[in-house]
């Protein structure tokens, strides 16, 4: 299968790594993986500031980008989330019922990483190995809007030697919520810190999530308080094939 992968301005700009990790999974698993240079953002951003032409331009832009794709795979839960489940209602509320199908056709072809490899792939085991304690986070868009359910939990499970424990009130939100960081700062520091408290407690040497704006915001939190706690994305656990300790 020829997969198109959509890894998000976030992960382009911030964490390149995990769309590097991301191709290695896909590869590993028998497909070809194009990244279509042309890529932009998706418009969540402006679609949740209330941009509603700015986000409907970007994601329209999106759909011209990935049409050659039998599969479009990302990295982002949240970012999968708002093309899939959102975008085409703000096309519908912006009477653009041509766009609304066109991002409908998109989503049907769009998936969240962990989802393609459960469902469409068939697989729970992708041939990680990865010596290290490990809780995850479940990010909010992943569990509330595209019902990821425990598919990433159980692609960790299959991960040889890997420490995976349970994190503490997981399904709380770590306070990210894109621009909800910046324009209510104190909220977001405050849910921050019961996110890291809960992290803390499990003892784990990292903390993984399958969204890259969560993890920096919990990894800023982290560095700052020099836990030691690294974040790491879901899909590089997946594509890691590091050995134990002998």
């Amino acid at each position: 299968m020829r997969v198109g992968l959509f890894v998000t301005c976030l992960a382009d700009l911030v964490a390149p790594e995990v769309g590097v990790a991301t191709a290695r999974v896909l590869q590993r698993a028998g497909h070809a993986v194009v990244f279509p240079e042309e890529q932009t953002c998706c418009g969540q951003m402006h679609g949740n500031t209330g941009y509603r032409d700015e986000s409907l331009a970007l994601a329209g832009r999106l759909c011209e980008v990935f049409e050659p794709f039998e599969a479009v795979v990302s990295p982002s839960a949240s970012c999968t989330g708002f093309l899939r489940e959102l975008a085409p209602q703000l096309a519908r509320d912006a009477h653009d019922e041509g766009l609304a199908r066109r991002l409908e056709e998109l989503g049907a072809r769009l998936h969240e990483l962990s989802q393609f490899v459960v469902d469409v792939l068939g697989t729970e085991d992708v041939g990680a190995s990865f010596p290290h304690r490990v809780t995850y986070h479940p990010t909010c868009h992943s569990l509330r809007l595209l019902h990821v359910g425990d598919r990433p939990l159980r692609l960790l499970r299959a991960v040889r030697g890997i420490d995976l424990v349970e994190l503490p009130r997981a399904a709380e939100c770590c306070g990210f919520g894109g621009t909800f960081a910046v324009k209510n700062a104190d909220t977001s520091v405050a849910m921050l810190t019961d996110k890291l408290r809960s992290v803390l407690d499990t003892g784990a040497e990292v903390c993984a999530a399958a969204d890259t704006s969560c993890l920096m915001h919990i990894g800023g939190g982290l560095q700052r308080q020099r836990t030691g706690v690294r974040t790491l994305h879901l899909a590089e656990i997946l594509a890691s094939t590091e050995a134990g300790a002998a």
